[in-house]
C-alpha cells in the first residue's frame, strides 16, 4: 500500500480540461504517513474568472493578478511532486488539467496514482454522496476552507489515511498506485482568419500582442480575441463578420 505520495487539488475556471484553465494549485507531500511539505500557488488564467467561480472558490481576479509566469509555477509543481505517486479525489479531473499544462510547456507528468473517489465507491457503496465534502462530514474530517486547492488537498490526504485505516487490510489493492493514462485531443492550429483578426485588433487598439501568433492553437487564439475585446472593446464590424474569426 502507498504510504508516501503527493496529494493535490486544482481550482479551475470550469470543468473542461481542454478549454478551461487552472487558477490555483494546492498540494501536500506525505512521506511514510506524515506531511513533510506543502505547495500553494495561484495561476493567472487568460480569461477573467467568472463571478460564479469566484463565489464558489473565493478566488478573485485580483488574487491571481500577480501570480507570476505560469510555466514557472507548473515547473515548480512538477518538481515538488518528484517521483511520488499522486492522490486526488476524482483524480483524473486534476490530472488531465495538469498534463495539458505540462505538455504545453514541454514538460512531462507521467504518473501513477490513487483516486479516493474510486475507493469510496467500492468500500462505501451505500453512502448517498461520495463527494469530498460528504466524506469529510462522514468521517469528521475538518476542511477549514473547502473549494480552495490546498485545503482540499489536505482534506483528501486525511481521507485517504482514514480509508486506508478502515479498509486497507481487506481491500489492499485499492490502496496501490496504478499508472494514469491521459491523451490530449488533437490540437488544432489557429486559423488564418483568427491570426489576421488578432493583428487587426492589436493595430486598432494600439496594443502589443506578446508571443508568436504562428504557434497559437485555435482555442488559445479564441481566448486571446475575447480577452482583447473584453478589455478594449469591439472594432466597428458587424457581429456576424466578427464571428467568423473565432471559428
Amino acid at each position: 500500500m502507498v504510504t508516501s505520495y503527493v496529494c493535490f487539488d486544482l481550482e479551475t475556471t470550469g470543468l473542461s480540461p481542454d478549454r478551461d484553465e487552472i487558477i490555483e494549485i494546492g498540494a501536500v507531500k506525505v512521506v511514510e504517513g506524515k506531511v513533510t511539505d506543502r505547495f500553494m500557488h495561484f495561476v493567472k488564467p487568460d480569461m477573467p474568472i467568472s463571478a460564479e467561480v469566484s463565489s464558489l472558490t473565493g478566488i478573485s481576479n485580483e488574487m491571481v493578478a500577480d501570480a507570476g509566469p505560469t510555466d514557472r509555477i507548473i515547473y515548480d509543481f512538477l518538481q515538488f511532486c518528484e517521483s511520488y505517486p499522486v492522490i486526488g479525489h476524482n483524480l483524473m479531473f486534476d490530472y488531465r488539467f495538469t498534463c495539458r499544462y505540462a505538455q504545453k510547456y514541454y514538460m512531462d507528468f507521467q504518473k501513477e496514482g490513487i483516486d479516493t473517489l474510486k475507493i469510496a465507491r467500492k468500500v462505501l457503496p451505500d453512502l448517498p454522496s461520495k463527494s469530498l465534502e460528504s466524506l469529510c462530514t462522514y468521517y469528521n474530517i475538518v476542511n477549514a476552507s473547502a473549494h480552495r486547492a490546498y485545503h482540499d488537498a489536505l482534506a483528501t490526504a486525511k481521507l485517504y489515511q482514514t480509508l486506508k485505516h478502515y479498509f486497507g487490510a481487506e481491500s489492499e489493492a485499492l490502496f496501490c498506485a496504478a499508472p494514469l493514462a491521459w491523451k490530449q485531443k488533437k490540437v488544432q492550429a489557429a486559423t488564418n482568419r483568427q491570426k489576421e483578426y488578432l493583428k487587426e485588433l492589436a493595430k486598432y487598439h494600439k496594443i502589443d500582442i506578446n508571443g508568436d501568433l504562428e504557434s497559437l492553437t485555435r482555442s488559445e487564439a479564441s481566448r486571446m480575441i475575447d480577452r482583447i475585446i473584453l478589455k478594449n472593446g469591439q472594432m466597428p464590424r458587424s457581429a456576424g463578420r466578427r464571428g467568423l474569426y473565432n471559428k
